[in-house]
């Protein structure tokens, strides 16, 4: 296969930017993932390109044809020219001088192949001209196909020079892999596993997340944990894997109902519970936000008291408490930390469709309806608004307020 006619080919914003290059055809071609996810028939939202002309050469002669461009990153080669609300980042090509694990020194070149050689996954590598013409230096195609994620050329020296490719790889393996992962990156991921410790939490987490969006998030979760790749990127040790296999039967059966977010709490979970400081340590290492930390306490701290509980009214007393999205959160963890079978007649997916299909009522009552009544503010106010709400959880929330009043002394 030679050729490739996609979509995103014929949108009128790369087709303006196809126009600007019209006196360079030879010296543009799109690049890695959109040319990657069109090759397999996936929706593709951003696009980017690669280019012979220099930085300053490509923003003049997009300026030349009143196309916005932001220097986006000028020193590495990356200008991005946005054309009707599309951005399209456009790099220079380039080889590495010099490398460190984290940072790269780059000199710009003419050298597609070159160019090529330095990405890190042959999927990546593949380079699409103007007029739909293919270019694959290091069969990206097959590989893409296959579902085999593959280093370029020797993954040790792929590592080396950028240690976030382990996470890379697993990320991409979550996505895209099909079958066992590639042997040799495998044993490359395994060599090199404690520089990760090297990286910023802020990189870590970027590759985290993406990675936790795949639909085979958990088998990737255990092959990253065979290799202690999961220890060394949250900083602490994840020594049982087996909860992984619960988790991904409970997300994959409750997909519709719980969000996508749920599986970032369940594989941070699993890998806290059995460690009393893991989720200071968690939101240290990852850089995650005060939102997420909430809910991993909230979620800690009612993994015990979330279990299947004997009565639906004590299930809807702690879900007006929580709330559905804090709710299903304890109730997975809880589930998943057990060792109930898992079916869709279990106590836990009733408790599921509860928190799904029941909307709870508001209390009726307030404190300025008792302070009518001549109920000064302060404690006894309080506690005469809990024993009242009590009472119409009671009843299964049909006490009407003048009958709840009637209680008032």
């Amino acid at each position: 296969m030679n050729s490739l006619t996609p979509e995103w080919l014929q949108w009128p914003q790369t087709q303006s930017l196809i126009a600007a290059f019209a006196a360079h055809p030879e010296g543009l071609r799109f690049v890695g993932g959109a040319v990657r996810d069109a090759l397999l028939g996936r929706d593709v939202q951003d696009v980017d390109a690669a280019t012979v002309l220099l930085p300053n050469e490509t923003m003049d002669l997009l300026e030349k044809h009143s196309i916005r461009v932001i220097p986006t990153g000028v020193a590495h080669g990356t200008v991005t020219a946005v054309i009707q609300g599309k951005s399209f980042e456009i790099t220079t090509l380039r080889k590495d001088l010099v490398t460190d694990g984290r940072h790269a020194e780059v000199a710009f070149t003419d050298d597609w192949k070159m160019d090529a050689s330095r990405r890190d996954f042959t999927m990546n590598a593949l380079y699409l001209s103007l007029s739909g013409e293919l270019f694959d230096y290091f069969d990206g195609v097959a590989d893409a196909r296959q579902g085999h994620v593959r280093f370029i050329g020797d993954a040790n020296k792929r590592i080396s020079e950028d240690f976030l490719r382990i996470l890379r790889f697993f990320r991409f393996y979550a996505h895209y892999g099909q079958g066992q992962p590639d042997e040799d990156a495998l044993a490359a991921c395994a060599t090199h596993a404690s520089y990760i410790t090297t990286l910023s939490g802020e990189r870590i987490q970027h590759e985290m997340f993406k990675l936790l969006q795949a639909n085979e998030v958990f088998p990737t979760l255990e092959h990253m944990q065979r290799q202690q790749i999961l220890s060394y990127a949250l900083g602490i040790p994840v020594s049982d894997c087996s909860v992984f296999a619960r988790l991904d039967a409970i997300v994959e059966q409750e997909r519709l109902i719980v969000p996508s977010a749920i599986k970032l709490a369940c594989f941070m979970l699993a890998a806290a519970l059995s460690h009393e400081d893991a989720t200071t340590k968690l939101v240290s290492r990852l850089r995650l936000s005060n939102h997420i930390e909430r809910l991993i306490h909230l979620v800690m701290m009612h993994y015990t008291s979330i279990r299947p509980l004997a009565s639906l009214a004590e299930q809807k007393r702690i879900l007006r408490k929580l709330g559905m999205e804090d709710f299903v959160w304890a109730l997975l963890m809880s589930w998943a930390g057990g060792h109930e079978a898992i079916n869709v007649s279990h106590p836990y997916h009733e408790m599921l469709n509860l928190a799904e299909h029941w909307q709870p009522p508001a209390f009726p009552v307030n404190g300025n309806d008792l302070m009518e009544r001549g109920i000064k503010q302060g404690k006894e106010l309080g506690e005469l608004l809990e024993t009242l709400e009590a009472q119409w959880e009671d009843s299964d929330y049909t006490l009407s307020k003048d009958a709840l009043l009637d209680y008032v002394p």
